[in-house]
C-alpha cells in the first residue's frame, strides 16, 4: 500500500517526468531503449536504463512486418502489460499506434486503455501541429505525452520511405514551429527522429523539453534505441544511428550496461552514428 510514498527512499527511486525534467536541468543525458517482454524488461531496468518505451517498432521487430502500419492498440497493450511486470525504475512509456488517435476522443480514449490495461506512464503519439488538439486534450486530462517530430515511422507511405527529414530550410523551420506548437500544447518530453544534428541543436534551443534522439545527434537530452537494433539481432542493414553493443560484450546485460555508460559519457552517438 502507498508504494510510491515507500519508493521514495530508494537509491534509486522510480523515474517520473520530474526527474527526466531534472536530468535536463542537470546536463544528464537520459538513457532509453525499446523492450517488448518481461524477460528483456527486467534486463534493461538491471542496465540503469532511465526510460522505457514500448513502441510500435514491434510491428517490425516482433511481429515480422515490413512497417508499423499493422500494429494495433491491442498489441501495443498487450505488450506493454509485459513489460511493465519486469520493471521497477524505468519511465514506462507506450506507443498510440498507427490511426488511433485520428481525434482527440479517440485519442484519450487509447490512452486510458494503454495506462489502465496496459500500465504505461505516458503515451507516444506522432506529428506536428496537426496534433495540437490531441496533446492539447490529453493533457488537460493529465496524461503525460511525448510527442513525435522528424522521421515519423507511421507516414512511411506518404513520406516514401524511412528518410533522413530536415535536410531543406523549409522542412526546419517547420519542424521547429511544430516542437513548439507542442510544446505549449502540453507535451512532456519530445522524440526526435532521423535528423541533421544542426536539427538536434535548432530544436534544443527553441524548446524547454527533454528531446530524446534517435538518429538526431548528440546535442540532445538523451538517446533511444530499438532493443534488437543495439544488441545485433536485427538482421541485414541497419539505419546508420546504430551502434551494435554486443560485439565487445560478454553478456546481453554487458551490452546493455555499456549502452547506457556510453548514453552517460556522451560517447554515443559519436559522429558516424550521425546525419549531416
Amino acid at each position: 500500500m502507498y508504494k510510491q510514498l515507500q519508493q521514495r527512499g530508494m537509491p534509486s527511486p522510480p523515474v517520473n517526468v520530474s526527474t527526466l525534467r531534472q536530468m535536463k536541468e542537470d546536463g544528464v543525458p537520459i538513457a532509453c531503449l525499446t523492450a517488448y517482454d518481461a524477460s528483456f524488461a527486467q534486463l534493461v531496468d538491471l542496465a540503469g536504463v532511465d526510460l522505457v518505451l514500448v513502441g510500435d517498432s514491434l510491428g517490425m521487430v516482433i511481429q515480422g512486418h515490413e512497417t508499423t502500419v499493422p500494429v494495433t492498440v491491442g498489441d501495443v497493450v498487450y505488450h506493454t502489460r509485459m513489460v511493465a511486470r519486469g520493471i521497477r525504475r524505468p519511465f514506462l512509456v507506450s506507443d498510440l499506434p498507427f490511426m488511433s488517435y485520428a481525434s482527440p476522443e479517440q485519442a484519450l480514449d487509447n490512452a486510458v486503455r494503454l495506462m489502465q490495461e496496459g500500465g504505461a506512464m505516458m503515451v507516444k503519439l506522432e506529428g506536428g501541429q496537426n496534433q495540437v488538439d490531441v496533446v492539447s486534450c490529453l493533457a488537460r486530462h493529465d496524461i503525460p505525452v511525448c510527442a513525435h517530430v522528424g522521421l515519423k515511422p507511421q507516414s512511411v507511405h506518404k513520406i516514401g520511405g524511412f528518410k533522413v527529414q530536415g535536410r531543406e530550410p523549409a522542412a526546419v523551420r517547420q519542424m521547429v514551429e511544430d516542437a513548439k506548437a507542442l510544446e505549449g500544447a502540453g507535451a512532456d518530453v519530445l522524440l526526435l527522429e532521423c535528423v541533421p544534428n544542426e536539427v538536434g541543436e535548432m530544436i534544443s534551443e527553441a524548446i524547454q523539453l527533454p528531446i530524446i534522439g534517435i538518429g538526431a545527434g548528440p546535442s540532445v537530452d538523451g538517446q533511444v534505441l530499438v532493443l534488437y537494433d543495439m544488441l545485433g539481432i536485427t538482421l541485414g542493414r541497419t539505419p546508420r544511428f546504430v551502434r551494435n553493443f554486443m560485439e565487445d560484450a560478454d553478456s546481453t546485460l554487458d551490452a546493455l550496461q555499456a549502452y547506457v555508460l556510453a548514453v552517460r559519457n556522451r560517447d554515443y552517438p559519436s559522429s558516424e552514428h550521425c546525419f549531416s
